[in-house]
């Protein structure tokens, strides 16, 4: 939240503009100061859910102003915002034109459009966001030539890195018996708070395949289906390869001529370099690829040392790059102006893949519907004004499995509001408590972003409006190797 907007002009023939003022860098206490302030200090507070984002609105009259920040004591200016200097040292400028002048203030030079400062009245704020289709000329071009040294430095720091270095020193992994029934997989991936696990089979002695959270998807949406062969009895004893043959059957069924091609499982050696791991990911759409060491030359005894995900990958080239940021030139390039991630279409752009959002009130149907037909693995909740409330992924599905509530539920009866809920009972996966809802700004830089997707846990962004929380965007870390890896 934010102070209440303050008014120092107090003319009572002037109409005034609320401002709203915004310093993305950070820092423990930011103050603004400016000629409609009297130069005194106004204090700006961090935005619900961006603890770096401070703002306040100010109500300010028509005109040409001057302001600075107050930032941890020192006096500092916005090097992303118009800027002049003066006796007072270098300063920001805005010019607020007047209600029947909002148009030329907004296409103006002097308020640009990825401005993080905007007028907090509707009809300008409408004009604002009709003109945020671009970044200004000089941000949104990126020079290819940066972008090939940045992925040529990438790639090459890949390709001479294992797989190997990616295994932490001590770890549990966790395989699964294809004999095992399915109900307790599920109790299982939900109690040990993992979204998949590999499929061992005994009686070949090798690994065959993955069960995931999205194969518990389908299930729940079969169990829904009044046609379907699969009952809650049957579950109890079906296992987890007869689920995988009813689950090429159905698929099939689908395709309609008839034949479906089976899944092989995608893995890597410890001896594979991790640009060819980046690229078995994301060729094959999976979220993680299981590293196996076979010490015989037929394969036979294969060992199942870890569980790679792209997370890792991206925190190793974080790590490598750590001392050096300025050897990758795109690492300071804001994400708004990079194509990168999936946004919300503006007025005036052409058609592109939309992004997939839903209401608390939308049922866990819509929500799973949603998740198998769109092919995303998470899907923003937001509110009537579209800000971000929430967070609904594949992995929560697992919290169904908690004593088996799965049985006793109606689809299409269940909100995900209250799905969600379920997600924040003890030993459930995930829930608001762990912060799985992770926001960025459009105005971060690459760095800032790739840094906030290595952390653990960590798959994807969600990119709101400063203040207003206003889903603008969703950046997953498949779309940073995708940008990086060309």
């Amino acid at each position: 939240m934010y102070p209440s907007a303050m008014d120092y002009a107090r003319d009572g023939g002037t109409a005034l503009i609320p401002t709203r003022f915004v310093w993305p860098y950070g820092g423990r206490s930011v103050y603004l100061s400016g000629t409609f302030t009297g130069w005194s200090q106004w204090p700006m507070a961090p935005v619900e859910g961006c603890p770096t984002v401070f703002q306040t609105v100010c109500s300010v009259p028509p005109g040409y102003h001057q302001y600075k920040f107050i930032v941890d004591g020192e006096w500092r200016h916005d090097e992303n915002q118009p800027f002049v200097s003066g006796s007072l040292g270098t300063v920001n400028t805005v010019l607020l034109a007047r209600e029947s002048d909002y148009l030329p203030a907004v296409l103006s030079a002097q308020i640009p459009p990825s401005s993080n400062m905007d007028v907090d009245n509707q009809a300008f704020q409408r004009l604002v966001r009709v003109s945020d289709v671009a970044l200004p000329d000089d941000a949104s071009r990126i020079s290819q030539s940066d972008l090939d040294i940045s992925r040529h430095r990438i790639s090459a720091v890949l390709s001479t890195h294992s797989a190997y270095e990616l295994l932490p020193g001590s770890s549990k992994v966790i395989a699964l018996d294809v004999d095992l029934p399915v109900k307790q997989a599920f109790h299982i991936l939900h109690e040990q708070g993992i979204p998949m696990a590999p499929l061992w089979d005994f009686s070949r002695a090798q690994f065959v395949g993955v069960l995931s959270a999205l194969d518990f998807i389908l299930i729940m949406r079969e169990l829904g289906n009044h046609g379907s062969n699969l009952t809650e009895e049957e579950l109890e004893t079906h296992t987890i390869s007869a689920w995988k043959e009813a689950k090429s059957y159905l698929s099939r069924q689908a395709n309609e001529l008839g034949k479906s091609t089976p899944r092989r499982l995608v893995w890597s050696g410890p001896d594979n370099n991790l640009k060819d791991v980046a690229l078995e990911i994301l060729q094959n759409g999976v979220a993680t690829v299981p590293i196996i060491h076979s010490p015989a030359q037929d394969g036979s005894y294969p060992q199942l040392l870890y569980l790679a995900s792209l997370s890792e990958i991206l925190k190793h080239i974080c790590r490598y790059f750590k001392h050096s940021p300025e050897s990758l030139p795109i690492l300071q390039l804001p994400i708004g102006a990079i194509p990168l991630g999936t946004w919300v279409p503006k007025i005036g752009e052409p058609n592109r893949q939309p992004l997939a959002m839903l209401r608390p009130t939308a049922s866990l149907n819509a929500a799973l519907n949603l998740l198998v037909q769109a092919q995303v693995s998470a899907i923003p909740i937001v509110d009537d004004n579209d800000s971000l409330l929430d967070i609904y992924s594949r992995s929560d599905i697992t919290a169904l499995a908690k004593d088996k509530i799965y049985t006793h539920i109606n689809l299409e009866e269940m909100s995900i509001h209250q799905a969600l809920q379920l997600a924040e009972e003890p030993y459930a996966t995930y829930g608001l408590s762990s912060q799985k809802c992770h926001m960025c700004l459009r105005s971060d830089s690459l760095h800032e972003v790739m840094e906030r997707l290595s952390r653990p846990g960590v798959r994807r962004v969600v990119v709101v409006e400063a203040g207003s929380k206003r889903v603008e965007g969703i950046i997953s870390v498949g779309d940073i190797f995708k940008f990086l890896l060309g």
